[in-house]
Parts: structure tokens; C-alpha cells; sequence
């Protein structure tokens, strides 16, 4: 009972009353408590501190205390007495006692802050020496954190010394309490990365011993052939796993520990890696450790599960679960951090082995890790990718299925990550492995070679394409009939796929699809005839998709023949009884829509009574909000839900809503666009959407579609004799309201272009002498804002020359187009010198030629 009694007061005191709105200021139950109760309140809470004799109902306690004391002091209302009876609680004689005194410092490091550094740090190092409580040292340690990443700078440089004890907890701690104190110093090395830099060699001894799995043959626990340049450094499974029995629970609970720390302990790295990536360059050892830890992992698959693979549904996949997820991201990271020169060394000291190893797990890693460094070392990378090309094609023609499927997933990463350059220099190899695997016997194999086609076809030049084309089409034809030759029924994501792929291969090679048009349209109709039942949602859908963009490919004189019954099986299928459960139809039915518009140009405009009244309904759709006042009343959130912070609360958004809506807008830019005067009945629909759209701060593909319909809007309206003075003059007032509250540099430069655009429709003189005079004021509000965030950035060298160099990238895209309204309204104007001015502040450059290097 008093445990629940806590959660409740923790629940309620700071819940804001029913019917609040979220930016309006919150009144609280505590705000409303009068002095005498809320010091009634504290004294309970602290004897129930000092006095409570079970451990869990102390901890619960420790939290709302933490809660009460956090929101108390950004209240003005300090709490002296607890600071007193938390520094008196380190020294009692019960191990419980100091550990809830260490977790009432990491919850409310305000209770130290304005104390002197020495004292703080005595009462800490004593914390994370405590000879008789690994749960003592473990509070400690969280408290040190949190006491370090609140620092200001000065107390930061006096603080230093406290990471010798915080480090010295992890040598004697077992596998059960490691994982838990390494999770707790990770942040720190997000925070604070220079912390660590008297560190470095210390913590790379420990932890390399951790990252790699424990093996019985080779000289050290890390090396399971010590001579790397021989066939394989790799063997695996790690030692022993395979002749566990039933009774070998503790066993198996220990490799599930080590397991467990092995991952945390990467993770340290990794994340110290992205925060100070120069750090880890300058550590010798340590990028190597992290890639080939990664490697290691990234080979550990379950060796016995081939047929339950190849019957599995991949969107549907449990042993999924079993992929070492965690060992590939961690690859990724350190290769997006480090970049190819750091990164592609280590690497590719291992990867020729892995892919030549007897283990198929092995040569199944070989080619994930390729794909999973791509992004990463695609500078550096693409100087020797044709010897990359040339390891990883001959792995289609592997006798294990998974490893085929990974040459398929390496390839279709390589086109996107590398996009043109490989498709222009290797296609033939590529087509020459990728067309063949379209055939392969198992369905997952010659889906997952479809799909690599379409990241292949996203970059690829027309007549590349086409010498390819009829082989493709045949091949996906077959996959996407039923009817297969050996009676067994074709599954439905292979289907699926096919439909995809072909959608992507017509976009890529346009008008010379149309000798294949009929043979696909058919199918498709047929398709959106039939597929009517809930296990053929996603199949329809895609059907759609791909009818869509094969329209647009082939052009309306040939899509003409097909185009009225295509739209009418798209009518009947809208106006069908909703499904709930099948969230797709409504965006890919906008989509469709969309494209069978671009396709039949002008020809279109008898459908628009048809399709626009949904559109215009999806397009004025509300944001589904739920707003919680803490984490905990989250919950498990709803498919199709995510959070985000705003104002201080937890604002709960129904994404597929917003979703929806940006799509609706993006549509609405497609149908103006091509129909111009024609699309005049929706004009002022259209306009009185899009003026509030700018402002839709959930999502910012509304606003960017709401900036770019405008001036369409006034195209339309000009060429039909439908746009008004009044319609003018609200727009560019709201434009240039926009203009000034707008805190994101990227779309004040879509708002500047849209005001640009608007008067190129209707000319200058539409800008009236006051909303010129609100024009300027926005600008010169902007461009000191812009001046005064570059000067805080030089005034902090410490920050990642990187992350500063793109933002004022994207800040010189909003000058840019900012200079060039002004020079439409006047080229000489005063602003222009300003706008050179703020231009002058920036430091996009690089200090040295080794930061350079991070770009590889």
C-alpha cells in the first residue's frame, strides 16, 4: 500500500488539471497545494526515507522524492532539509540507506550543484569505493554521471578526477553487474566525450577483452586463429556452444551475461566513437577492436534453421529476432563516424577471408558488413569498388541460399549508397549476377534479388537500362504468375515484389516499356478486379502503385486505351465499404490518383469531381494529439503512433493522420501543377488550406507542399481569371508571417522561394508598401537571429566543426534565396549588405586537414 500510495503522489501532483490545453500555463495539483501542506508533503517524504525498512518501497520513494524536489526547485521552492538528510544518508551504517542516497543525487543533481566541487566529489569517490554494496557503487556512479553532465564548465574542469574511481568500479565487477555500470557511463560519453580522453588506452585493454566472444583455441580469450592472413581469423560457433544439455542452465545463463556485456560494452565504444570521432582516430587500436568485434558478431547466426528461413514470410519473420542486429549497426556507426579511411582498413583485413570461410555464416557476414559500412566509406570506398564488385558477385552463385540472399542485400545497398557511380561503371557485372537470382529456386532468394533491382534501377540512366529490359521483364513476369510450373502456388510476397520491381524498372527506362505495356497492364487490372480479400490488401495496393507509374512511363497516347478502365476500378474501390484494417489503401489510392493526373496531363480534368472532395477531406485533417504529462503514462504506444516533446509534455501524434495529410498536399501540388487554369472550381479550397498548413508544425512535408502550392494557386487562379486582390494580399500576409516566427533555416528558405514565386505570378506591385514594410521587418528579425546564432557558435570551439558546417549549409540556402527577394524588390538594396554581413560570420571550414577526413 505505500508503494502505491508513492506512484499515485508521483502520478498526480504534477499532472496538469483536465481540459488544459498543451501551450497553455499548466496549474498542477502541487501549484495549487497551499505552503503548510506542501512542508506536511516533504516531511512525510523524508521520514518515509529515513525510516522505511524495505528496500523496494525506498527506491519508489527515492523517485517521487527526486520528482517533487526537481519541480519544487524550478519553482523557486528550495529543499534544504533533503540536501542535509541525503548527505547524512551516505554515511549510515545499511548499504540500502547510501544506495538511495547515490539515487537521489543522479535524480536531483540540483542538490549538489551550488556546493563546493571538493565536497561533492569526497562524498562521490566514497559512493564508488564502497567495499560492501556493488548496489552503492552502481548509485554512485549514475549520481557522478549525472553530477558531470550538469556542470557548467569551470566545475567541469575540477572535476576531472572523478573519473579515475568511476572507471575503477568496472575491473572487479562479474558479468551480473557490468552490463548495468557500463549502460550508466554510456551517456556520459555522448555528453562529454573529452572526459574520456586520459582514458583512452586504459579503457581500450578492458574493454577489448569484453567486445570479442570467448573461444578455447588461439593464444589469447579474443584470437581464434592468430595468424589473420591465413584462410580465416574467424571460427565459429564461439567454443562449446553446440553439446550444451538441459542441465546446463547456469552455463547457458552465463554466455547469456557475457552476451549481455559484450553488447553494452560495444555500445560504450561506439557511442564515444560518434561523439569524438577524432578521439577514436587518435587511439590506436581502438577502430580496429570496435570493426572487428562487429565482424565477430555480425557471423554468430543459429546454424540449424535453413527451412523454417525459407518458408517465413519476411515482413513476418520471428527469427528475425535471432539476426545480430545490434553487431551490424554498431558497424554501421563507427564506419558513418570514422568514415572509409579509418574504417575500410581494419574491414578489409577480415571481409576476403569471411567470404572465402567454409561456414556460410561467415560468408553471409562477409556481405552484410560490406552493406553495412557502404554508407559510411562511400567516398573512400568508391576509389577500389571494383574490387568490392568483384568479391561480392561471385557470392550469388553460393550453394546456401542465405548467403545469395546477402549478395542481393549487398548489392541493392551498394546501388543506393553508391548511386551512378556503380550503376555506371559495373552494370554489367551486376546485372549479370542480380537477372539470373530472379530465377532462383526459393521464393525468398529471387524476391529479395527483385527488390535489390529496384535500389539498382533508383540510380540508373535509361539506356543503361534498356539492353537489360526484356530479360527482367520476362523473369518477374514469371514470378509474378500464379500459375507456376510446378503447381506450387506463388507466395504473396514474391508477388508483391514483382509488382514493385516492375513499378521501378518502367520509371527507370520511361517511354521504351511500352512494348511490354500489354502485357502487365492486363495482369494489373486483373489484379485490382480480384484482390479483394484482406490477405491481398498490400497486393492491390501495390497494383495500383505500379499501374500508376507504368502510365506515366509509357505516356497517354499509349495509357489512353486502358486509362477509363483503370479509373473506374480505382472508383469502385473507393467507393467500397472502408476496411479498417487496411491502412494502405487510402495513401496508395491519393498516390494513384496522383499519377494517372501527371500521365493524362489536361485529360484528366473530368475525374477531378472524383477524386478531389477525399483529397480536400485528408488534406484538412486535424493532427491526433494525446498529450501526457510524463513518460509513464505513455505506455505502450499504438501502432501508428510516436511521441515528441513539446512545451515541457509528451505530445502523443497519430502519424498514418499526418501521413496522410502531407500526401494530400503533395497531391493537391501535382494536380495544380498540371491542370493549371483547369483546376480553378478548388482554387479557393485549396488556398484556405494551405495558408494555416504553413504552420502545421507536426509535420514539416505539410508545410513544405502548403509552400510550394501557393504560388501554383496563383498561376491557376491568374490563368483562369479567378484570383482575387483579397486572396493576394492574405496569402503574402501569411507568408510573411511565417517568414518571421520560423525557427528552421531550411524552411524559411522554401518560404522566401514561395514568396519569390507568388510574385513572379502576379507581379511586384501586388506587394503593397505595408506588407513590404512587414516583408523587411521579418528579414532584418531573421538575419539578426542568424547573426546571433553564429557568433554563439564561434564562442564555442568545442562543438563538432561538422554538425556546424551542415547547418550553416542549409542557413546559406535561406541568405541565398532571402538576397534574392530583395534583389527582386529593389538590386540595391540596404538589406543585401546585411545579408553579407551575416554570410561573413560563418565558419564552414575546416581547422585541419584531418577533420577533412571524417567527410571519407
Amino acid at each position: 500500500m505505500r508503494s502505491f500510495s508513492l506512484v499515485l503522489l508521483r502520478r498526480l501532483l504534477f499532472r496538469a488539471a483536465p481540459g488544459q490545453q498543451p501551450r497553455e500555463g499548466r496549474l498542477t495539483l502541487y501549484d495549487q497545494l497551499p505552503a503548510h501542506a506542501l512542508t506536511t508533503l516533504e516531511r512525510l517524504l523524508l521520514h518515509s526515507l529515513s525510516h522505511e525498512p524495505l528496500d523496494a518501497v525506498r527506491r519508489k520513494t527515492v523517485d517521487t522524492v527526486c520528482d517533487l524536489a526537481n519541480n519544487s526547485m524550478s519553482r523557486g521552492r528550495p529543499w534544504h532539509a533533503l540536501q542535509a538528510q541525503t548527505f547524512t544518508m551516505t554515511q549510515t551504517g545499511e548499504a540500502g540507506f547510501r544506495e538511495c542516497a547515490y539515487r537521489l543525487f543522479s535524480g536531483c543533481p540540483n542538490l549538489v550543484m551550488d556546493l563546493q566541487t571538493d565536497a561533492v566529489l569526497t562524498v562521490f569517490r566514497k559512493g564508488l569505493q564502497d567495499s560492501q554494496s556493488v548496489e552503492v557503487r552502481l548509485a554512485a556512479l549514475r549520481a557522478s554521471v549525472s553530477y558531470l553532465t550538469a556542470c557548467d564548465q569551470h566545475q567541469l574542469s575540477q572535476s576531472l578526477s572523478l573519473l579515475y574511481p568511476m572507471l575503477d568500479t568496472l575491473p572487479s565487477l562479474s558479468n551480473i553487474h557490468l552490463k548495468s555500470f557500463l549502460s550508466s557511463l554510456t551517456p556520459l560519453c555522448s555528453s562529454h566525450p573529452n572526459l574520456f580522453v586520459p582514458h583512452m588506452n586504459a579503457l581500450l585493454s578492458f574493454l577489448r577483452g569484453l567486445i570479442m566472444p570467448s573461444v578455447d583455441s588461439g593464444p589469447t580469450p579474443t584470437v581464434a586463429k592468430p595468424f589473420p592472413g591465413t584462410s580465416s581469423s574467424f571460427t565459429f560457433p564461439p567454443g562449446g556452444s553446440g553439446n550444451r544439455t538441459p542441465d546446463d542452465s547456469d552455463e547457458v545463463a552465463e554466455d547469456e551475461e557475457k552476451e549481455l556485456v559484450r553488447k553494452a560494452a560495444l555500445e560504450f565504444m561506439v557511442s564515444l566513437t560518434e561523439a569524438k570521432p577524432t578521439l577514436a582516430k587518435r587511439s590506436e587500436g581502438w577502430t580496429a577492436a570496435m570493426v572487428r568485434a562487429s565482424l565477430e558478431g555480425m557471423g554468430e547466426l543459429p546454424e540449424d534453421t535453413l527451412d523454417s528461413w525459407l518458408e517465413a514470410d519476411p515482413s513476418e519473420d520471428a527469427q528475425d529476432e535471432n539476426y545480430p542486429h545490434v553487431y551490424e549497426q554498431s558497424l554501421d556507426r563507427v564506419a558513418c563516424a570514422l568514415g572509409g579511411k579509418a574504417v575500410l582498413p581494419p574491414a578489409f583485413q577480415y571481409i576476403p577471408s569471411m567470404l572465402a570461410n567454409y561456414d556460410w555464416r561467415l560468408r553471409h557476414a562477409g556481405l552484410m558488413a560490406i552493406a553495412a559500412i557502404a554508407e559510411g566509406t562511400s567516398k573512400v570506398m568508391q576509389m577500389e569498388l571494383g574490387k568490392v564488385v568483384d568479391l561480392v558477385t561471385p557470392m550469388f552463385k553460393d550453394a546456401h541460399p542465405r548467403v545469395r540472399y546477402a549478395a542481393c542485400q549487398c548489392v541493392g545497398q551498394l546501388c543506393t549508397d553508391l548511386e551512378e557511380i556503380i550503376q555506371d561503371r559495373y552494370h554489367e557485372q551486376l546485372f549479370a549476377a542480380l537477372i539470373p537470382t530472379l530465377e532462383a529456386p526459393e521464393p525468398r532468394v529471387h524476391s529479395h534479388a527483385a527488390a535489390a533491382l529496384i535500389n539498382f534501377c533508383e540510380g540508373v540512366e535509361r539506356d543503361t537500362l534498356v539492353p537489360y529490359l526484356d530479360p527482367i521483364v520476362e523473369r518477374l513476369l514469371k514470378m509474378l504468375n500464379p500459375g507456376a510450373e510446378d503447381g506450387k502456388v506463388v507466395k504473396g510476397y514474391v508477388q508483391e515484389q514483382a509488382i514493385t520491381t516492375l513499378a521501378m524498372v518502367a520509371d527507370a527506362s520511361e517511354t521504351t516499356f511500352a512494348k511490354h505495356y500489354n502485357s502487365i497492364m492486363p495482369l494489373l487490372l486483373n489484379v485490382l478486379r480480384n484482390a479483394n480479400s484482406s490477405d491481398h490488401y498490400k497486393l492491390r495496393a501495390k497494383a495500383m502503385e505500379c499501374a500508376g507509374l507504368i502510365a506515366i512511363a509509357v505516356g497517354r497516347n499509349v495509357f489512353r486505351a486502358d486509362a477509363n478502365t483503370l479509373t473506374e476500378l480505382l472508383i469502385k474501390i473507393q467507393n467500397s465499404p472502408v476496411d479498417p484494417s487496411d491502412t494502405m489503401l487510402p495513401t496508395f489510392l491519393i498516390a494513384t490518383w496522383a499519377k494517372i493526373c501527371q500521365a493524362l496531363g489536361t485529360e484528366f480534368e473530368p475525374f477531378l469531381p472524383v477524386v478531389m472532395p477525399p483529397l480536400l477531406n485528408a488534406a484538412s485533417a486535424k493532427a491526433d494529439v494525446s498529450v501526457y504529462d510524463d513518460e509513464d503514462d505513455v505506455g505502450e504506444m499504438k501502432e501508428g503512433w510516436e511521441t515528441i516533446s513539446m512545451d515541457g509534455q509528451i505530445v502523443g501524434i497519430r502519424t498514418s493522420t499526418i501521413d496522410e495529410k502531407c500526401q494530400a498536399f503533395d497531391t493537391l501540388v501535382v494536380y495544380c501543377a498540371t491542370l493549371s487554369g483547369r483546376f480553378a472550381p478548388y482554387l479557393t479550397q485549396s488556398l484556405e488550406l494551405s495558408l494555416p498548413a504553413l504552420k502545421f508544425y507536426f509535420h514539416d512535408g505539410v508545410r513544405e507542399a502548403a509552400s510550394r502550392l501557393i504560388p501554383l494557386l496563383f498561376s491557376c487562379g491568374k490563368n483562369s481569371g479567378t484570383l482575387t486582390s483579397q486572396m493576394v494580399a492574405a496569402s503574402f500576409l501569411q507568408l510573411i508571417h511565417s517568414i518571421r516566427a520560423e525557427t528552421d533555416p531550411s524552411f524559411l528558405s522554401s518560404l522566401y522561394r514561395a514568396l519569390a514565386d507568388g510574385l513572379r505570378v502576379v507581379g511586384i506591385p501586388a506587394l503593397t508598401p505595408d506588407l513590404q514594410a512587414a516583408l523587411i521587418e521579418a528579414t532584418k528579425h531573421q538575419l539578426q537571429t542568424l547573426a546571433d546564432k553564429r557568433k554563439r557558435r564561434a564562442e564555442s570551439p568545442e562543438d563538432d566543426r561538422e554538425e556546424l558546417a551542415l547547418l550553416e549549409e542549409v542557413e546559406e540556402f535561406a541568405l541565398e534565396d532571402m538576397e534574392k527577394l530583395l534583389k527582386m524588390l529593389d538590386g540595391q538594396h540596404p538589406l543585401l549588405v546585411a545579408v553579407s554581413s551575416v554570410r561573413d560570420l560563418g565558419f564552414n571550414q575546416w581547422d585541419s586537414e584531418e577533420e577533412r577526413d571524417n567527410d571519407c
